[in-house]
């Protein structure tokens, strides 16, 4: 590798999140409030905040960043003046090279407008991701989601329209009363869509939200099993290998060249900035989340201190162990020779009995210089990678998207 792709491989990734929402799905637990004309000023302390933050946090990409993503929230909840100074700072305080291969914005069906995807344009977003979920009204209703199927289809439309030719749609599996028949329904009009990236993710039910809390009401429908959440996604791996979509890591599927290459900086353990409240970084050996207060997010912003509510400093041990879980979710393995050049170790003089244990089960294997997950292990992925921390421990990537 010559010294130039080197530098340009080194850039952190950049996350902003924008924590508004037209209203919070029930089974959402990132940071976000309301938006809405009564919440102005709320977006205005937002705003100042961020900028204030991300004058200070310009230092730590000197170079530029490797890619954007502004996720949330929904960030096309904001108006488009409110968009417009997003972007805009972002734009201001942060380096792009020409080129660089992707810019992504999430939002909701029903947040987007003309005027808005025309903005988006302006700015150079290349990529968007809708969160779509399901194409069955009931089910959306069921889960908080305050769209309709036919909304996520003029999303869809709008997207196109506007000249969007990266696009991902989220759709998730494990809904209260969703089969297997219904599930199929969803994938199959995603694929008629022709999406460039699908996202399918497994419902979690994450303490504190609506929906945790609902988990026994019965008029919401019953929870598919484990075994009906994995055939649900071994039948959608089947179908969209099929459709031409290769599964690049558990739960991400794209057509050949349209992988997310933001989220693919989180899965090989590079750096990355997260901005805005409750947002996550990666710098070094430290993962730091800001903290989810927006007036004391801006109020330490603009006295030129990071708001912080957690810092983590990472040890050799902990890097390992996610560098080895995070490299195992991708389809192509985890890289043996990058390994022992980070850590200065083989992977098999520290995790010696875990691989004995699935290589001789068949459940791991090595090829081509890579460790490799067997595919048809990728559901119960979490469990297995688990056993390669000594304490059983996972920290979560935050800033995650699609």
């Amino acid at each position: 590798m010559n010294a130039s792709a080197d530098k340009i491989e080194r850039r952190p990734a950049l996350y902003v999140h924008v924590p508004f929402c037209i209203k919070k799905c029930d089974y959402c637990a990132f940071y976000s409030l309301p938006a809405g004309n009564q919440n102005r000023s709320l977006v205005k302390i937002y705003l100042e905040g961020l900028a204030a933050e991300m004058h200070r946090r310009q230092k730590d990409a000197p170079s530029g960043v490797s890619s954007l993503f502004i996720g949330g929230g929904t960030p096309t909840a904001l108006t488009e003046a409110g968009l417009e100074e997003l972007l805009k700072g972002i734009h201001n305080y942060f380096r792009f090279e020409a080129g660089i291969p992707e810019k992504t914005v999430e939002g909701n069906p029903g947040t987007l407008t003309p005027e808005k995807l025309s903005l988006l344009h302006a700015y150079g977003i290349n990529r968007f991701s809708l969160g779509v979920q399901s194409f069955d009204d009931g089910l959306l209703r069921r889960v908080g989601r305050i769209h309709s199927a036919d909304d996520a289809r003029r999303g869809i439309q709008a997207l196109r329209n506007s000249g969007f030719r990266n696009l991902n749609l989220d759709l998730m599996f494990g809904l209260p009363g969703q089969d297997l028949a219904a599930w199929r329904k969803t994938v199959e009009e995603a694929l008629a869509w022709q999406p460039e990236h699908l996202s399918l993710y497994g419902l979690m039910l994450e303490e504190g939200t609506p929906l945790y809390r609902a988990e026994n009401d019965i008029t919401l429908g019953r929870l598919p099993d484990d075994d009906l959440q994995a055939d649900m996604y071994e039948w959608a791996v089947v179908r969209l290998e099929q459709a031409g979509y290769k599964r690049y890591e558990t739960s991400n599927f794209a057509r050949p060249g349209y992988e997310c290459r933001h989220n693919l900086a989180y899965w090989h353990g590079e750096e990355y900035l997260g901005l805005g409240p409750g947002a996550v970084s990666f710098q070094g050996r430290a993962r730091i989340k800001n903290i989810e207060d927006l007036r004391k997010y801006r109020e330490m912003a603009n006295t030129g201190a990071q708001a912080v509510a957690e810092r983590e400093e990472l040890s050799k041990q902990d890097l390992m162990f996610e560098r080895v879980m995070l490299g195992l979710r991708l389809a192509e393995g985890l890289e043996l020779k990058a390994f022992t050049r980070d850590f200065g170790v083989k992977v098999e003089d520290i995790y010696a009995r875990v691989l004995e244990k699935y290589e001789k089960q068949g459940i791991l294997k090595r090829e081509k210089g890579y460790l490799k997950l067997n595919p048809d292990y990728c559901f119960i992925a979490n469990s297995i990678l688990h056993e390669f921390s000594p304490l059983t421990k996972g920290k979560g990537r935050g800033n995650v998207m699609a």
